[in-house]
C-alpha cells in the first residue's frame, strides 16, 4: 500500500477532530434537551459576544444557513428554553438583536470549560512562531471551507 502524503495525514486527522468534537457537542444538545442548531447558534452568539457584534435574527439565520422562518423559529425556541433575548440594538434602536442569557453562557462553560482548558494548556506547550502557524494554519481551513459552498 503507497504511503499517504503527509498533508493527506494532517487532513484526516483534521476531518477526525471534526468529527469529535462534533460528537462532543451532540451529547451537549443531547443532554440539555436542545437541538443541534441550536448549539451552532448559541456558538456563534458567543463568538459575536466576545467580538461585541450584535447580531439580529436575520444574519443569526444567515450564519446557520437558515430562512426567515426558520430563524424566526430556532430564536423563539431558544428564547422560550432561556438562553436568548430579544433587545433593542445599542447603535439603531429600532433594531432587534438577540442577546445570550447568562445561563446560557454559564452552561456552555460548564460543560465545555474542560475541554477548552484542555487545548487551551495544549497550545500552552507550543512556543509563539508555533502558535502563529497552527492558528494561521486553522484560519486557511476555515476560509477554505467557507468557500467551497
Amino acid at each position: 500500500m503507497p504511503t499517504e502524503r503527509p498533508e493527506l495525514e494532517t487532513v484526516h486527522l483534521l476531518r477526525a477532530v471534526t468529527v469529535e468534537l462534533g460528537l462532543h457537542s451532540a451529547r451537549f444538545a443531547h443532554l440539555h434537551g436542545m437541538h443541534p442548531t441550536d448549539v451552532r447558534a448559541l456558538i456563534v452568539l458567543m463568538d459575536a459576544r466576545r467580538a461585541a457584534d450584535e447580531v439580529t435574527a436575520g444574519r443569526l439565520g444567515a450564519a446557520l444557513g437558515l430562512n426567515s422562518a426558520g430563524a424566526t423559529a430556532l430564536v423563539d425556541r431558544l428564547e422560550r428554553a432561556g438562553h436568548v433575548r430579544r433587545a433593542r440594538g445599542t447603535a439603531d434602536r429600532r433594531k432587534v438583536v438577540i442577546e445570550l442569557d447568562e445561563r446560557a453562557v454559564e452552561l456552555g462553560q460548564a460543560f465545555f470549560g474542560p475541554l477548552i482548558s484542555r487545548v487551551a494548556e495544549l497550545l500552552g506547550g507550543y512556543d509563539e512562531r508555533e502558535r502563529a502557524a497552527v492558528h494561521g494554519f486553522l484560519e486557511g481551513v476555515l476560509r477554505a471551507a467557507a468557500e467551497s459552498d
